[in-house]
């Protein structure tokens, strides 16, 4: 029974998990700032190249060093659709339908792919941030049960009995505070990053359409 364990192991293991929590919350910070800001750079970079190219031949024949970050990748599959539909294998299933709508759904497609990479560690973030104060407060009831029990115990209610098992125990209430804020605050900072970008990549594949269908034959 939790009751009659170890006061300093229930606290422990309390602060240990917190502590856990915290270092799972800042890595997912650190990475997922590297991870908007690396794919905000890349795409800057690949816009400019891509809609300064005189055709879609030309900016198909950008270096694969060129085709980073997600618009890259999602102008990549359509450049790779574009070509496949071309070819005598275009007859099949696959290829069944206006060329608008197959070319949108295979953008769409990639453009998903994306999306779920930006929002990979989200639901951890928001997980721990609604979590760890009560895992902070478990801590703190355990403890502070223990502290009543070690009270009754010593048949002695002096400040000097009481302040102390109490006070420690209430630093786990806090601990999980401490915890849960950066990890929700975080949680909506990269969500709204989230919609920029994919507001972004949207506005990228109705571009990208239009160009290739004012280019394409079909």
């Amino acid at each position: 029974m939790l009751y009659h364990s170890s006061p300093a192991a229930v606290v422990d293991g309390t602060l240990y998990t917190l502590l856990g929590f915290s270092v799972v919350t800042w890595t997912l910070i650190i990475y997922k700032t590297w991870q908007f800001w690396k794919n905000s750079s890349w795409n800057k970079r690949f816009d400019s190249a891509f809609w300064n190219a005189n055709s879609l031949s030309e900016a198909e024949a950008f270096p694969d060093s060129s085709f980073k970050g997600p618009q890259a990748r999602i102008a990549k599959k359509g450049l790779a659709w574009l070509t496949e539909s071309r070819l005598p294998s275009s007859k099949s299933l696959k290829y069944r339908g206006t060329t608008s709508d197959l070319l949108e759904h295979a953008l769409l497609t990639q453009m998903q792919q994306e999306e779920r990479s930006m929002e990979s560690g989200l639901t951890i973030l928001a997980s721990i941030g609604s979590t760890a104060p009560f895992v902070g407060l478990f801590g703190t009831v355990l403890g502070i049960m223990h502290a009543m029990h070690e009270i009754t115990a010593s048949g002695s209610t002096s400040l000097d009995v009481v302040a102390g098992p109490i006070g420690d125990a209430l630093v786990a209430t806090a601990i999980g505070i401490a915890v849960a804020v950066p990890a929700v605050l975080a949680y909506n900072f990269f969500l709204r990053r989230v919609k920029v970008q994919r507001s972004a990549l949207e506005n990228f594949v109705v571009s990208f359409m239009h160009a290739a269908l004012s280019s394409d034959p079909h």
